[in-house]
């Protein structure tokens, strides 16, 4: 890619290729398609940009420059001398027939994967040993703690990718890029790829740890001479450690790039397409995970806040609230009609009771196993089993014992609601079973459950990512399984 510098005020516009999706304040996110006011491009690699009201810093290589900049995108582009700038990022892009032929644009879309990939390895290589090994060598500034919050696993990935692009470069057709078949890599390191969930998991830590780093002069110094001596671009280390985070996303809208510019009859038609949707998976998979993590924080909160708990915790079994509301609960065997706050938990049922005076506290009564249990819709009338009259009822009850729950929403559509949330509740279960998620047995939840059981380190919860280090667990006596 060009250098392109800004002179004389002129207003430069570039149009993004990709979708970025941002996870920094200054960063600018966009959509593909959208033209974008280029206002500082110094650097090769982050540009700083504008849409109407917002500004920030944006990856160069997800956008365009228009090339003769007061003519429409479409005159400009007929203008473009393509032979001469092949290298550029314009003719990454297919923009009308004829312009290209679909394997002139394969070839461009295998060039940028490869490219970017290379530049991806070395940026990599600078966060590792630029930064990385010179903060180890000053531990009287970081502690080793700070530096697993800071990078997570980046060396990890670092190690992976250099794997990743080997087996890439074996599949590269030097002399006819169109012809490469590189789709049958991504699909044999699918699972690899996952690495990025405990990264991405782990990245909005890392960021709270460097800002207050950064309120210190002596270590916005210290990265300063960092960045330099290995001759890095002018981008602060929370904008470098983002990038792991941008690639993954990166992958599935580059496989879409290609998957259009490859034909059904070529060899690796099958496998790109087959590539695109495991790596849409595989980063499904890590907002899943993401959102997982955030839920079993507020699960261990909200445990936290429960009067007279006894028993196992919740995240003992579970990991994720389905749906809550009050209900009645009838119980055998005087019919016994109770008013209840009742949380749906994956596998469990949990209801508590609502203090008289301050309605916000709330005591536990009890919990209800849901792997044991079958839902039953009653019709309004009179119950056999209970021998009284019902109204919007449901309930759950054991095909192997006699153990049996009647329920009573006070409306007809708050009936439904809950029944819909019992179904959704086993979908739940069901779908954590079929993708091997790890659910509450994991170690993240022990370690959360065992640091909750004390108030001295319930206060150390409080610091981001401390329940993330299994050093600082190891430091307490927890044992990760």
């Amino acid at each position: 890619m060009y250098d392109y510098y800004l002179v004389d005020g002129s207003v430069v516009y570039a149009e993004a290729l990709w979708d970025h999706v941002t996870m920094d304040d200054q960063e600018l996110g966009f959509k593909a398609g959208d033209v974008i006011e280029v206002m500082d491009a110094s650097n090769k690699e982050w540009w700083w940009g504008r849409i109407l009201d917002s500004e920030g810093w944006f990856p160069a290589n997800f956008v365009r420059l228009r090339v003769n900049q007061d003519e429409p995108m479409e005159e400009c582009l007929a203008n473009f001398d393509v032979g001469k700038n092949k290298d550029s990022i314009c003719t990454m892009h297919h923009h009308g027939p004829g312009l290209l032929s679909k394997d002139q644009m394969r070839t461009n879309v295998i060039n940028e994967i490869m490219t970017t990939e290379k530049d991806y390895i070395k940026h990599l290589k600078d966060i590792c040993e630029g930064y990385i090994k010179q903060c180890q060598k000053r531990m009287d500034m970081f502690t080793d703690d700070q530096l697993h919050i800071i990078f997570g696993n980046i060396e990890e990935i670092y190690q992976f990718q250099k794997k990743f692009l080997k087996g890439l470069e074996k599949k590269f057709n030097k002399d006819q890029p169109y012809l490469s078949e590189i789709g049958s890599c991504f699909l044999e390191h699918q699972t690899d790829f996952q690495i990025y969930s405990e990264y991405c998991n782990n990245h909005p830590n890392a960021c709270v740890e460097l800002s207050k780093l950064i309120k210190i002069k002596k270590y916005v110094f210290f990265f300063e001479a960092c960045r330099l001596l290995q001759k890095m671009i002018d981008i602060s280390l929370d904008g470098f450690l983002l990038t792991p985070v941008q690639k993954i996303c990166k992958y599935p809208l580059q496989l879409a790039e290609l998957l259009k510019y490859t034909s059904p009859w070529h060899r690796d038609y099958k496998d790109v397409e087959a590539a695109l949707i495991a790596m849409k998976n595989v980063a499904r998979l890590i907002n899943e995970r993401k959102r997982r993590l955030e839920n079993i924080d507020k699960i261990a909160q909200w445990q936290s806040s429960i009067e007279d708990w006894e028993g196992e915790d919740v995240l003992s079994k579970s990991s994720e609230l389905i749906f809550s509301g009050e209900m009645t609960k009838i119980s055998q065997p005087q019919a016994k009609s109770q008013q209840r706050m009742f949380f749906l938990f994956d596998r469990q049922l949990i209801y508590c009771k609502k203090d008289l005076l301050r309605r916000d506290i709330l005591y536990y009564k009890g919990r209800i196993d849901m792997d044991a249990l079958k839902i039953q819709d009653i019709e309004d009338g009179k119950d056999k089993d209970f021998n009284m009259s019902v109204k919007n009822a449901f309930k759950l009850l054991s095909p192997v014992s006699e153990e049996v729950h009647l329920f009573c929403a006070k409306k007809p559509e708050h009936k439904q609601r809950w029944l819909r949330a019992f179904e959704d509740e086993r979908k739940q279960v069901q779908h954590d079973k079929e993708t091997g998620t790890m659910r509450l047995s994991c170690s993240l939840a022990l370690w959360y459950t065992e640091i909750y059981s004390s108030q001295f380190f319930l206060k150390l919860m409080i610091k981001p990512g401390f329940w993330k280090n299994k050093k600082n667990l190891h430091h307490i006596g927890i044992t990760p399984r």
